[in-house]
């Protein structure tokens, strides 16, 4: 993750008139790395809303693979990232209730 003095250095605002936000220059990375500028909205939401680090390991996992459509792998993954999380702090919850 980058720090905001890096994000502003980096800064054009003739070019970047659009991005304000660190988690949107994260998304147009996402976006332009798996090659779906048709679904740049949606990564703009995960970007806001999903932890960093389950981004990333989607956004490796789908970058390292020889898939033709890299978007649905990374959607997939992370579908799979997600829920493996959630189940997790399902079983510590239970287990700190016992």
């Amino acid at each position: 993750m980058q720090s905001i003095k890096q994000v502003l250095n980096k800064f054009d605002p003739k070019t970047d008139k659009y991005i304000s936000r660190e988690f949107q220059l994260f998304a147009i990375r996402l976006t332009e790395e798996l090659d779906d500028y048709k679904h740049k909205s949606l990564y703009m939401k995960l970007a806001k809303t999903v932890h960093r680090s389950i981004l990333e390991k989607a956004l490796s996992f789908a970058i390292d693979s020889q898939a033709k459509n890299k978007g649905a792998l990374f959607m997939w993954k992370l579908k799979e990232l997600r829920t493996s999380e959630k189940s997790q702090k399902e079983k510590i919850k239970v287990q700190s209730q016992a």
